[in-house]
């Protein structure tokens, strides 16, 4: 029995200049968007942020994916931080209360579930193309045969139309307060590599 290798269930081709080319031809980028304290705010505050996000929804003229990853705050950086910190200490009174603030912090996260939230934004484009001439093959024709630039003209082109969407969505969060970054090629990779990988987070961490 043949198992097909967990690359042909990603529908991603190419991940170029922090934009995902995906197999069907279509173009995606991410962004992280940060989070507000809703329940913190005002009646009036509230009604604000549910106005403008309900007007930046309806300004949208293409779609957007909100995706929210939730995953146990893994606390054992800090630690090791801390415990780095802790050797390097030359006041007895000192090492006494890192090492105190470091048996609080486990204490505290090992009785608890933690759980960190992260909040993206997936804005597509997916431009005219003839038929069987995605622009995934396009760019693998030329890398294969005529290893010229990287950046061609049809790639420029849809990047500034995935720049432009980004714009809008920055623009409309903002008045919500919500601020956003996008995600480069090396942080696409890092989130996809988590998402495909989740039993690595479990792992220790190497020293």
């Amino acid at each position: 029995m043949l198992i097909n290798p967990s690359q042909d269930f990603v529908p991603i081709s190419e991940i170029r200049e922090g934009i995902m080319i995906l197999k069907d031809g279509s173009m995606r980028a991410v962004v992280l968007a940060t989070s507000i304290n809703f329940a913190l705010k005002s009646n009036e505050e509230q009604e604000s942020v549910i106005y403008q996000f309900q007007n930046f929804l309806n300004s949208l003229d293409f779609s957007v994916q909100i995706y929210i990853q939730s995953r146990k705050l893994d606390i054992r950086p800090y630690i090791a931080l801390l415990e780095d910190r802790l050797k390097a200490q030359t006041s007895d009174l000192m090492k006494i209360q890192i090492n105190e603030y470091i048996m609080f912090i486990k204490g505290l996260t090992e009785g608890s579930n933690i759980m960190t939230k992260s909040f993206f934004l997936v804005i597509p484009y997916a431009p005219v193309m003839n038929p069987g001439k995605s622009f995934a093959n396009i760019l693998k024709k030329q890398d294969t045969e005529t290893k010229q630039k990287n950046k061609t003209d049809e790639f420029e082109e849809i990047k500034n139309q995935i720049e432009q969407r980004i714009s809008v969505v920055e623009q409309g969060l903002g008045r919500c307060g919500v601020k956003i970054a996008r995600l480069g090629s090396e942080e696409l990779v890092e989130l996809f590599y988590r998402i495909f990988n989740p039993g690595d987070a479990e792992k220790p961490i190497k020293m």
